[in-house]
């Protein structure tokens, strides 16, 4: 940006600040005084009082020769990372994982006895009806719904299955509350669900949770795929694999973006 695009309102002492902090880099984590006035095109008496002002304030140590950003600069960032809304955090690790598996992938979270999408990174539509951020299906037919419910406290899954309303949506439904409730376990013990035409024919899902840093399940993720193209087992051997990793990585960039929660 020229000086005559810059508008009346720009500080260019700012301006100088954040290059100085942006010379340091991970083949440059330690630089001289001269090091980094060179870099940053400013003068050494410019980059010294930038230099100095950053020491004072905590955001580079120097031993009196050589400077380094202390961890404190983080900061700067973390106030845009502490921004970002669950689903954003999420996306780009769908976006991996559909880039990896060709398939759709969505995340739900439980709104009483539903999931509800709250991201969906789609690759072709396979199903009926149309699924968008806001969709909502009973939890007890859904992959996603089964990994939320399989990891609710058991007293709360006894309340949820004695009053569920179990309809056939499929011939292949269970609505059995025993049935389900041997299914959750199952769910539970494995680490991820598989709903096998339940929710519609033709349509097979494969969901794993996600956890908090507390452990708590705070909400699931899944692959649909058609029956014709995935059999169970397939969906076994080269869904489950990364989707659990997707999973794992979202819980990792939560612990970094949100660390005390």
């Amino acid at each position: 940006m020229t000086d005559r695009e810059r508008g009346a309102h720009f500080v260019q002492s700012l301006e100088r600040g954040l290059a100085v902090i942006r010379v340091f880099d991970a083949e440059n984590p330690a630089l001289t005084l001269s090091e980094v006035a060179a870099r940053s095109d400013l003068t050494r008496a410019a980059a010294r009082r930038f230099l100095l002002t950053m020491v004072d304030l905590g955001y580079m140590h120097s031993d009196g020769r050589l400077f380094r950003l202390s961890p404190r600069v983080l900061e700067l960032g973390y106030s845009y990372l502490s921004s970002l809304s669950f689903p954003e955090i999420a996306e780009p690790q769908l976006e991996r994982l559909v880039a990896e598996v060709k398939e759709s992938a969505s995340m739900s979270v439980l709104d009483g006895d539903d999931i509800v999408y709250v991201t969906r990174v789609p690759t072709s539509r396979i199903m009926s009806v149309s699924i968008m951020v806001g969709t909502r299906f009973p939890a007890y037919v859904t992959s996603m719904g089964r990994v939320l419910l399989a990891n609710l406290p058991e007293e709360e899954v006894d309340r949820r299955l004695k009053q569920a309303r179990l309809e056939s949506r499929t011939s292949r439904t269970i609505t059995s509350e025993q049935a389900l409730r041997t299914e959750l376990q199952r769910v539970r013990t494995q680490g991820y669900a598989i709903v096998d035409q339940e929710l519609e024919e033709g349509l097979r899902s494969v969901a794993a949770p996600i956890r908090s840093r507390t452990g708590a399940v705070i909400a699931a993720v899944n692959i649909p795929v058609h029956a014709a193209r995935y059999t169970v087992d397939s969906m076994r051997r080269d869904l489950v694999p990364p989707l659990l990793a997707t999973a794992a990585r979202i819980e990792a960039d939560l612990r970094v973006i949100t660390p005390h929660r």
